[in-house]
């Protein structure tokens, strides 16, 4: 199954499609006209239905195959970054702070390239079904689309979804079975303590001495609470204190910060291990921890057998598909595979600027590999009896 020709006479049809999005970005739910400009293009196409407004502004397509059979679904985000873009590109973002910095626009427009052929050839046995997704940066577009009945609506067997990953060479790809992406949390701790004149410290309940000892502490929770077998990072990206004087020991400090891990049960430990490192530090200098945590995107976990249904299509457009590296960031197509098996595959992006850094641009040669590797999912899944 080597790359479809037909991706490449629709190569420069697809960039059009890309670049269109890349000037014209837009955030988390408010993904109005690139919604829009998808489920035009869905009708077009021909696609058997197409439904909006799927956790709030998404889209879905529905394609038949030949034949009657099984569903599965292919995923798409549709959603730019707050970010000044830097590239210099004749197709720049025309919006203001906004910016394709992670290269949805490319996602969205290798989908619908892969919607168009299967909607022309339907070489398959069953339905194929393309989702494209609102807010995945940080909004939890896909966990809204699944609460608005996305798998159950749509017969949803199996779900599929693809990220272009910049370092990775051009039109390669790579992916790893179970934990992937790593869950997002997120911690305010609020030392309170006792303020006072500075030159009296014998006065006070200092919390920014507090404080210091809960971050140094919390260093502790990687390095000797969890097993060294397993990932997780604790990072304190925020202190501010209630005081802004040179002379004033504060009432109180605000901590800020995150915790990312691969599996659940560390999950669960590295949030405990933070409520007590910082109540039990602060209760030991006499003070007083409040501690929040917010819940963030799950950790991404892919099913062992999709992964290697993922890893087969990709090896026989390209003739390989390397292990990806454990990434702790977030992915919320998270939400999807805990609702049905599937897998999250990277396709490499080149040579390029990192996602989410204001001169990353998707690298539009890529393309063919990725509308490819799209339609081989569907075809391989789903394949015709005759």
């Amino acid at each position: 199954m080597p790359l479809k020709n037909r991706f490449a006479e629709m190569l420069p049809e697809i960039t059009a499609w890309r670049r269109d999005f890349h000037a014209n970005p837009e955030l988390l739910f408010d993904v109005h006209r690139t919604a829009d400009t998808v489920a035009d293009k869905l009708r077009e196409f021909g696609c058997d239905k197409v439904v909006t407004g799927i956790g709030r502004t998404g889209v879905v397509g529905i394609i038949k195959g030949r034949e009657e059979g099984r569903t599965i679904g292919l995923r798409a985000d549709m959603d730019a970054l707050p970010i000044t873009e830097a590239t210099g590109k004749p197709y720049a973002s025309q919006n203001a702070g906004k910016m394709h910095a992670c290269g949805h626009d490319g996602h969205t427009s290798m989908l619908l390239g892969a919607a168009k052929y299967l909607a022309e050839t339907r070489n398959f046995a069953g339905t194929a079904v393309v989702i494209f997704q609102p807010a995945e940066e940080g909004g939890g577009g896909g966990r809204e689309m699944c609460e608005d009945g996305l798998m159950f609506r749509f017969g949803i067997e199996e779900v599929y979804g693809m990220h272009n990953w910049p370092g990775i060479p051009a039109g390669k790809f790579a992916i790893r079975p179970g934990g992937f992406f790593a869950a997002t949390d997120q911690f305010e701790i609020i030392i309170h303590g006792r303020g006072g004149h500075a030159a009296k410290p014998h006065e006070t309940t200092d919390p920014i001495v507090t404080a210091s000892h809960v971050v140094t502490a919390m260093q502790t929770i990687a390095s000797r609470s969890v097993d060294p077998v397993h990932q997780v990072v604790v990072s304190v990206t925020s202190i501010e204190s209630s005081s802004k004087a040179f002379n004033v020991i504060p009432e109180k400090v605000t901590m800020k910060g995150t915790f990312r891990t691969l599996d659940k049960d560390v999950r669960h430990q590295t949030e405990e291990r933070i409520k007590a490192v910082a109540t039990q530090s602060a209760a030991a200098l006499g003070a007083v921890a409040e501690v929040k945590i917010y819940h963030g995107y799950p950790v991404m976990v892919n099913a062992d057998e999709n992964t290697v249904y993922a890893a087969d299509v990709a090896r026989s457009l390209t003739g390989q598909c390397d292990e990806a590296p454990l990434i702790m960031g977030g992915e919320d197509f998270a939400y999807m595979l805990e609702e049905r098996p599937g897998a999250y595959i990277l396709v490499g992006n080149g040579d390029s600027a990192p996602v989410h850094h204001p001169e990353y641009d998707f690298n539009d040669e890529i393309i063919p590999a990725g509308c490819s590797w799209f339609v081989g999912m569907v075809e391989a899944r789903l394949p015709l009896r005759a």
